[in-house]
């Protein structure tokens, strides 16, 4: 798995995916899945995208909130990464892999980026669970519980509480951190980035070249990380056992508490804000 790579953002995102390609080669998993956050669908990003498709048979995408910025619509994000529907599910293996959208719009929006998972998607998504006896993963771009979690977090919790003896675990992107959430019976992991911690206009500095500054301008609001970072995760569904791959980088420039920004009061830069993965084993309590 790797996750906001942000394309469009860091000035070095195919390098970045093709260090992940190239790991996971020698790692030969059941499956590559990108969190979202990975790259409009400009004439100009397609190489990069057939370059993850082309990687293996099993090319899983997840929808960000910025895969369509700059005009772009979610149906070109579709058809330029080859995904057929917006969720849909995956069994591989006997495990269900789960891919929720987490852009749609709730009743009450009125600007910025939407993060809720609709009626008809939640619909979907308890009928989609009943329908598997066996073991689930659920993979979503914004999280499902913790920091910056969807507006309608507990309604989703809920439901997918209703099926914690098969849901092994919920991944997301989207916050840039190293986590692990508990809810009910079920862990929820936010995957840090492949690329950076945003910390905004207000707290801008240029780490890199004024070349690269000047063509990635919005880099200089993000901490980036040295190196990329991404993870395998092995599944042994029998036990309820997930062993988690650890990835390490560091900081290119200050980290964001050096550039005094704090990002969220539940947050602390050095431990779940860090240029790492951890490596875990995660347990599903049986129930």
């Amino acid at each position: 798995m790797i996750t906001d790579l942000h394309q469009d953002t860091m000035h070095d995102g195919p390098e970045r995916l093709g260090k992940f390609l190239e790991a996971m080669k020698k790692d030969s998993p059941d499956a590559i899945i990108q969190l979202g956050d990975f790259a409009v669908p400009s004439k100009e990003n397609q190489a990069l995208t057939d370059s993850f498709n082309s990687a293996h048979p099993v090319a899983m995408h997840v929808l960000g909130n910025h895969d369509a910025d700059g005009g772009y619509s979610y149906d070109q994000t579709l058809e330029a990464w080859g995904m057929k529907e917006r969720y849909y599910y995956r069994d591989i293996g006997g495990l269900r892999v789960i891919v929720l959208d987490g852009n749609e719009k709730p009743p009450n929006h009125v600007s910025g980026y939407p993060s809720h998972i609709g009626l008809k998607q939640m619909t979907w998504l308890r009928t989609t669970l009943q329908s598997h006896e066996g073991p689930i993963l659920v993979l979503s771009h914004q999280p499902l519980a913790g920091p910056w979690a969807v507006d309608n977090a507990d309604n989703v919790q809920d439901v997918l509480n209703a099926a914690a003896d098969r849901v092994l675990l919920a991944v997301n992107g989207h916050s840039h951190i190293d986590h692990l959430v508990r809810k009910g019976n079920i862990g929820y992991l936010h995957l840090n980035s492949a690329s950076y911690v945003w910390v905004g206009r207000g707290y801008k500095r240029e780490t890199y070249s004024p070349e690269i500054h000047a063509a990635y301008p919005k880099l200089a609001s993000a901490c980036p990380y040295r190196e990329p970072l991404f993870t395998t995760l092995t599944i042994d569904p029998v036990n309820g056992r997930i062993d988690l791959k650890g990835c390490d980088s560091q900081w290119v420039g200050e980290s964001p508490a050096e550039r005094g920004r704090d990002k969220h009061p539940d947050l602390i830069d050095g431990e779940q804000i860090v240029p790492r993965i951890r490596s875990r084993q995660i347990r599903r309590i049986a129930t």
